[in-house]
C-alpha cells in the first residue's frame, strides 16, 4: 500500500494511492497518518473496498508522508562508494546525528537555502519510517519493526556541517532540509529494500545514479543498532545514508543555488521535485 498525506501545509489529511493509481481520501478512516496511527494503518484498509473511498480530484499539494515523528535520525557515510567520493573511510559503526523534526516537508515543496549559505547540497536517501517501539532489538526481528519505506532528500548545508565547528546537526537541520515521501510504501511492496535503484538530478542534470546495494548497514542491522542506543517509537524516521554523486564530491565541487531545480526519486517508492530559493527572496 502507497499512503500520502495531502491538502495544505499544517492541514493535510490522509490518502492513499489506489491499484490503478487513483488518490483516495481516507479521512473518514484516520485523522492523520502520525505515529499513534502508522502501526495499525494497513489493516484497517485491508478490509476495506477501496473503491468506496472517496476521490482526491486534481494535483493537491502532498505533505510529508508522516506526520510529527518524534525522531528524524540520519545516517552518515552509509554508502562505501559515497564515502570515497568524500575522502573518507567506511566507519566501523554507524554515525548517527539527528535532523531537526522542523525541517519535515514536502516532497514538491521549496528548499529554502537559509542566510549565509555557501555550500547548499543534495543527498537522496532511502527513509525508513517505525511501527512499533523497538528496545534492543534483534537483527533478525528488526525488519518487523518497519511501518514503511519512503523517499528522502537529506538537504546539506556543507559549510554549516563541515566547517562551523561541532556537531553535524547544524548543517542538516534547517527548515526545509528534510523533504520526505511522496508515499509511505508498506514493506510487503518492497521484495529487498537492499535492490532498489536511485537517482537524483538537479537542473536536468543526473547527479546521483546508485543502488542502495552499496549500503554498508542496511535496514535490519540500523534499526537493531539505534535501538541499543534510545528506544524507537512509532512514527521515528530514519534517513539512511546516499550513494555518490554529491555536489560536495564534485570535481570541482557544485552547489545548490536560488532557481535550480532538483528532482530525485527511488526504484518503487516515488519521485520528488523542489525548487530552491534564497531565504530572502521567499
Amino acid at each position: 500500500m502507497k499512503f500520502l498525506r495531502y491538502g495544505e501545509k499544517g492541514s493535510e489529511k490522509p490518502g492513499l494511492v489506489d491499484t490503478d493509481g487513483t488518490l483516495r481520501d481516507l479521512s473518514g478512516i484516520i485523522n492523520d497518518i502520525a505515529p499513534e496511527t502508522v502501526a495499525s494503518l494497513p489493516d484497517k484498509v485491508k478490509s476495506l473496498d477501496l473503491a468506496t473511498l472517496p476521490t482526491v480530484d486534481g494535483k493537491p499539494r502532498l505533505g510529508p508522508c508522516i506526520a510529527r515523528p518524534g525522531k528524524f535520525i540520519c545516517i552518515g557515510l552509509n554508502y562505501a562508494d559515497h564515502a570515497a567520493e568524500t575522502g573518507a573511510e567506511v566507519p566501523p559503526e554507524p554515525v548517527i546525528f539527528m535532523k531537526a523534526t522542523s525541517a519535515l516537508t514536502g516532497p514538491f515543496d521549496t528548499v529554502i537555502k537559509p542566510r549565509g549559505s555557501t555550500k547548499l547540497d543534495w543527498e537522496v536517501e532511502l527513509g525508513i519510517v517505525i511501527g512499533k517501539e523497538s528496545r534492543y532489538v534483534e537483527e533478525k526481528d528488526a525488519l518487523s519493526h518497519i511501518a514503511g519505506y519512503c523517499v528522502i532528500n537529506d538537504v546539506s548545508e556543507r559549510a554549516f556541517q563541515l566547517e562551523r565547528h561541532g556537531t553535524w546537526d547544524k548543517g542538516k537541520g534547517c527548515d526545509s532540509f528534510g523533504p520526505t515521501g511522496p508515499w509511505l510504501v508498506t514493506p510487503d511492496e518492497i521484495e529487498d529494500p537492499l535492490t532498489l535503484s536511485m537517482w537524483l538530478t538537479v537542473n536536468g542534470h543526473k547527479y546521483q545514479d546508485g543502488s542502495t546495494r552499496t549500503m554498508v548497514y542496511g535496514p535490519a542491522f540500523l534499526i537493531s543498532y539505534l535501538s541499543r542506543f534510545m528506544s524507537l517509537q512509532p512514527g521515528d524516521i530514519i534517513s539512511t545514508g546516499t550513494p555518490p554523486g554529491v555536489g560536495m564530491g564534485q570535481k570541482p565541487p557544485v552547489y545548490l543555488n536560488d532557481g535550480d531545480v532538483i528532482e530525485l526519486g527511488i526504484e518503487g517508492l516515488g519521485q520528488q521535485k523542489q525548487t530552491v530559493r534564497d531565504y530572502d527572496n521567499l
